[in-house]
């Protein structure tokens, strides 16, 4: 898997590059700035770009612009921000498109290893992983109308461990379930916010975005 970082603080940015490859990644080229970001992405084609959501000269949201820039111009390349800290309309604004193949983690969550490792694959092979922060975060500020109240609780548990990449199994074992007692509640989501019918890790998506929203709508 090959892979381009865009990170500003060059401890960081080495760091980032040393655990990458250590764990059998390609770091095809790393930068500092959203501009060398898509120079970068346009001539590598990777298949995953790591991303500071704050870059030069700013440091507000051009990383995330530059991300966003990168989704419309190489679709190809999955996009995985990073951040210091939740800002939800950045999230919001990260999957507003329903494709899948993007991450939003807290910039703690890389001293993980395991768990960053994990959610680097899970973006990169078009999946999401978003911050169990980030996911407690917009829960909190998730409207209370909508096809999501027709959700039971465990239903929500469920759509807010998808919101965060877990796999059925993942789900599982966090819930103390079956993986075919998790099958069933992904299917009464799928049914209850009435998304369409598709492959299964583009309605896991979907389902993540109408969670985001807030409305329990697919994106049109």
């Amino acid at each position: 898997m090959r892979i381009v970082i865009a990170e500003d603080l060059a401890l960081l940015r080495d760091g980032l590059e040393r655990l990458l490859r250590d764990n059998g990644f390609e770091v095809v080229a790393s930068v500092r700035d959203g501009d060398a970001l898509l120079r970068e992405i346009a001539a590598h084609k990777p298949d995953l770009a790591v991303v500071d959501i704050r870059l030069p000269p700013d440091f507000r949201d051009e990383g995330l612009r530059a991300a966003l820039q990168a989704r419309k111009q190489s679709p190809e390349t999955a996009i995985l921000v990073v951040s210091q800290y939740v800002e939800q309309a950045y999230a919001k604004e990260l999957l507003a498109d329903g494709r899948g193949g993007v991450g939003y983690l807290l910039k703690d969550r890389i001293l993980h290893v395991l768990d960053f490792v994990e959610a680097v694959r899970r973006v990169a092979g078009g999946g999401t992983a978003l911050d169990p922060e980030v996911v407690a975060h917009l829960f909190a500020s998730r409207q209370s109308d909508g096809p999501l109240e027709r959700l039971t609780p465990r239903e929500r548990e469920v759509l807010e461990l998808m919101a965060e990449g877990r796999s059925n199994s993942g789900i599982a074992e966090a819930l103390v379930l079956t993986v075919g007692a998790v099958e069933k509640h992904i299917a009464s989501i799928f049914s209850k916010l009435d998304l369409p019918q598709s492959g299964s890790d583009h309605r896991r998506v979907l389902a993540v975005l109408a969670y985001l929203q807030g409305t329990g709508q697919p994106p049109s």
